[in-house]
């Protein structure tokens, strides 16, 4: 359901004015949010792993709050304009009227870290136990509060698009957080009555179990800027930067099936790996169902239908958006694997090497990067897309050396 949100806010942007500034503005500001909440982004599968009585849910809660509240400190510092500036027109290289877009909708932005950290903090408790559904209300009050502020802001109120896009987007992480709060208190109520069993986890603790996780998570967000970064003093940079969003959003309704699985796996694997087969097994036709779906809409007139009818691109926009399109298909059987890949890792305490992978991943990605743009110029689309693909290929075999495919 929140891989709805992308191609939704997209599609507004693309039917307002100017869609080709609002569109790059709004997949910058969007990269640039999401290295920022990066480190909170793991919160969910550390909840759903540690939180079982009071003392662990109290000493975690303190921790999400912590990391919270700095990483809502750097995104203030972030907005000050000098640095804003810096950063927008000196190192990306964004036009003048980019940035300035761009800066505003970061501004918009600010609610974000704390917001999902604290959300996903919630999603881990009810992960853990069994309220799975609830989750998903939690994400129907996102995606309504969602869709009625960008309707109300595209309908009645004179803005950019980017303006559009960054108010529905805060508006709705604020709403879930606020839900998923209400949604945990019978269970807070319950785990706050069950005493710790054995030796109480502490802070070091916590530490030595989550920096390796939100590492990971910084480094795989951290992709975002420096794609964005690339593609800027790329060939087509400002058609690739309007596109880039558009293709990511529609991919990410695909690769979303395979990113949720991971808390499944975590939640459903017991030490002894009794239910390892049916969640291999369920990964592995997860896999192939949604690549090949992709597959058939890439290369099919579907494609048109999706990037004209749907987002509201121009027909030379949806033509150069095509290739990347077809390039970035196999990525949701990648996303899948690596999910299980991890969650295995995370269930054998083996979190180091969740970060180790995804450091390979994120020095692959610069590499191909700056090959494919300063060696064989291609478009910055084309190039981002290959780039993603060659980053989790290497991810995924890495991962395999330290992964036990056996239920033994």
């Amino acid at each position: 359901m929140m891989s709805i949100e992308g191609p939704f806010l997209s599609a507004l942007i693309a039917r307002l004015d100017e869609p080709k500034y609002n569109l790059a503005a709004y997949g910058v500001a969007f990269a640039l949010a999401l290295i920022i909440e990066a480190p909170v982004i793991m919160m969910m599968s550390a909840s759903t792993a540690i939180v079982k009585d009071e003392h662990s849910f109290f000493k975690l809660k303190r921790f999400t709050y912590l990391l919270s509240s700095g990483l809502t400190l750097i995104m203030i510092i972030l907005i000050i304009p000098p640095v804003f500036y810096f950063i927008a027109e000196d190192l990306i290289g964004l036009p003048p009227k980019v940035a300035g877009l761009t800066h505003i909708a970061t501004i918009i932005l600010l609610p974000w870290p704390g917001s999902i950290g604290y959300r996903r903090f919630c999603q881990g408790i009810l992960i853990r136990n069994n309220m799975t559904r609830r989750v998903a209300y939690g994400t129907i009050v996102r995606i309504t509060t969602m869709v009625l502020t960008a309707s109300i802001f595209f309908t009645f109120i004179d803005v950019p698009g980017v303006v559009v896009g960054a108010s529905a987007l805060s508006f709705a992480v604020v709403a879930e957080a606020t839900a998923s709060r209400l949604m945990t208190r019978g269970i807070i109520k319950k785990i706050s009555q069950v005493s710790a069993a054995g030796e109480r986890i502490t802070y070091k603790e916590i530490f030595h179990f989550y920096y390796p996780l939100a590492l990971t998570s910084l480094l795989s967000m951290g992709v975002q800027p420096l794609v964005t970064f690339f593609v800027g003093k790329s060939r087509m940079a400002l058609e690739s930067l309007a596109v880039l969003p558009v293709i990511t959003s529609f991919v990410f309704i695909f690769r979303a099936f395979g990113l949720s699985y991971q808390e499944v796996i975590i939640a459903k694997m017991d030490k002894d790996r009794n239910n390892f087969i049916p969640l291999r097994n369920y990964a592995l036709v997860l896999a192939g169902v949604l690549s090949v779906s992709l597959y058939i809409i890439s290369f099919s007139s579907l494609s048109d239908f999706w990037f004209q009818d749907i987002s509201g691109l121009s027909k030379a926009l949806s033509d150069f958006s095509k290739a990347p399109l077809q390039i970035m298909a196999i990525i949701p059987a990648l996303t899948v694997w690596i999910s299980f890949q991890r969650a295995m890792l995370v269930n054998d305490k083996k979190t180091k090497f969740i970060t180790q992978g995804t450091a390979i991943e994120f020095i692959t990605i610069t590499l191909v990067m700056y090959m494919t743009v300063n060696i064989f110029y291609l478009p910055g689309a084309i190039a981002a897309t290959a780039s993603f693909i060659v980053g989790r290929l290497a991810a995924n075999s890495y991962f395999n050396r330290y992964v036990r495919l056996s239920p033994n």
